[in-house]
């Protein structure tokens, strides 16, 4: 069996990449997005973070995460995060996937995909890069031509606040490409 090891700094920034058990496209609809709205401001009530970047698609989600100085234990809030998600998801009605016998000795519920893929950034172009890939991902996978049309990206606090120039893609190097006739 595969052994797990995450590397863990106090106080770092943390790319992750989260997606939902079947990539099942349910995290856009508006239940869902109350349910992670309601998940994470449980988990910072107990186990504070800074959510930096963050982009919702209909299977998965990218986020930047920056932790306490004091503090490496993202896994233990990924793992309640879920939890309080699916609890709420399937309070609103959400179906789940069928649960394998190991799913169920587990108690998990079938809504996400057990692992998750996490990345510590290391320095600022790091940051930079991974803010980039978060807010270009939309494009990536054909729901809009430009960052700036998804709903439920940061990428609207980051214009907003200045962080980003307007022309931003241009300015970075970043390249857009439209997959398929959008």
């Amino acid at each position: 069996m595969p052994e797990y090891r995450r590397w863990r700094v106090r106080g770092a920034s943390y790319f992750f990449t989260v997606v939902t058990a079947g990539r099942r496209p349910i995290l856009t609809t508006a239940a869902s997005r109350a349910a992670l709205r309601a998940a994470i401001a449980d988990v910072r009530m107990d186990r504070p973070f800074e959510m930096w970047c963050v982009v919702l698609l209909p299977d998965h989600l990218h986020c930047i995460w920056r932790l306490p100085p004091d503090d490496d234990d993202y896994p233990t809030r990924w793992s309640i995060l879920k939890r309080r998600f699916s609890q709420r998801w399937r309070d609103f009605g959400g179906a789940t996937d069928r649960r394998s016998a190991s799913r169920a000795r587990k108690r998990e519920r079938g809504v996400w995909q057990r692992r998750y893929w996490e990345h510590l950034i290391r320095d600022e172009p790091g940051l930079l890069a991974y803010r980039d890939y978060i807010h270009m991902n939309p494009v990536k996978h054909g729901y809009v031509r430009h960052p700036h049309g998804g709903p439920w990206s940061s990428v609207h606090r980051h214009l907003r606040n200045g962080w980003l120039a307007a022309d931003w893609t241009s300015a970075s190097g970043v390249e857009i490409t439209v997959p398929g006739d959008l």
